[in-house]
């Protein structure tokens, strides 16, 4: 009978950094030379292209999204040297997203360093990023497989569209949640399906298969996102390495602050009203935006969402029998519930 619970327990561990590492420890040979491909492609006769590749590399990241892809693959049973190439290519295409988000965000910093933008201009950034997104189909085009190259231009279009819709609905207080989670969708929970997709589809996965890794692909990504929203609230500026309530400050309205105005006060209301008009926020003002928060339960709200999503991730892994690198899944949703940076 099939259990949730892997043969190496990970609730019975803290969901840490490094406890996640030993999970994925049979893949990180091949996230290392992610991380060579991604030097190697990223080279131009322009040199302003490599400076800004490496820049943008140095800056680091968790890689959640190329380690989706190599493990799965794995729990497909593919072992092959094509894995690293189509984890490069996310790996591409994300970097392409993050730096395009800073231009459109005006975000200053990301992960504690200058935004690139910031460093260069918007002009030469938002080059960058096309090169990178091109750079990521020529990579994939390598190779013969329509089917991946397809599914790779469809998760791309839907994260440029998802890009489109929010900012059609930046500053726009009466954001459903149902659009909200659209956006989700779009800009972020595509592409970890995506990954975890492809890595069946390399390997002799059954149509079934595949599709349980879209389904948790899709719900790792729709948990990561809604943690990063909250962190906007609860987590620590340092440990994020950006400001905290950037979101609000910058009209985009995420599920506590949508579950605060509906179950709120007029006194909600116009707080967050006020915070979005104006796109900045007092201390004052802060304390009281949590303070309202914690006292509708939003908070909680949120992250009960995540916990939903994170469990249907687990129970699409049903589809594979027991092993380390189902384990290993498993115990990835944990850790995204449990992040803080």
């Amino acid at each position: 009978m099939w259990s949730d619970e892997p043969r190496v327990n990970p609730t019975a561990q803290k969901p840490s950094a490094s406890a996640l590492a030993q999970m994925f420890e049979p893949i990180r040979d091949d996230l290392h030379e992610v991380e060579r491909e991604f030097a190697r492609h990223v080279q131009s006769q322009v040199a302003v292209i490599p400076t800004i590749g490496n820049y943008v590399k140095e800056s680091g990241g968790k890689r959640i999204r190329p380690a989706v892809l190599l493990m799965a693959a794995r729990l497909a049973g593919y072992t092959g040297d094509r894995a690293v190439l189509y984890a490069s290519v996310i790996e591409f295409i994300h970097t392409a997203t993050l730096v395009h988000d800073d231009i459109i965000d005006e975000s200053e910093l990301r992960r504690g360093r200058e935004a690139a933008h910031t460093r260069w201009g918007n002009h030469v950034t938002v080059l960058f990023g096309d090169f990178l997104y091109l750079k990521s189909m020529s990579l994939a085009l390598t190779r013969d497989n329509l089917e991946i190259i397809r599914l790779l231009c469809d998760v791309t279009l839907r994260i440029v569209e998802g890009e489109i819709y929010q900012l059609t609905k930046n500053g726009v207080v009466e954001l459903s949640e149902e659009e909200h989670f659209d956006i989700v969708r779009r800009k972020t929970a595509y592409l970890f399906a995506g990954c975890a997709k492809i890595g069946g589809m390399l390997g002799p996965a059954t149509r079934e298969q595949q599709d349980a890794l879209w389904e948790y692909g899709f719900n790792i990504g729709m948990a990561f996102q809604l943690v990063d929203d909250l962190l906007d609230f609860t987590g620590e500026e340092g440990a994020l390495g950006k400001p905290i309530g950037g979101d609000l400050r910058e009209g985009k309205m995420t599920l506590p602050v949508i579950h605060l105005l509906a179950r709120g006060d007029g006194q909600a209301d116009a707080l967050i009203r006020k915070i979005v008009r104006e796109r900045d926020a007092t201390l004052d003002e802060w304390r009281q935006l949590r303070t309202l928060l914690g006292h509708t339960r939003s908070i909680d709200y949120a992250h009960s969402a995540a916990v939903g999503f994170v469990e249907r991730a687990k129970r699409a892994l049903r589809a594979f029998p027991r092993g380390p690198e189902r384990d290993a899944l498993i115990f990835l949703p944990d850790y995204v519930l449990s992040r803080d940076r």
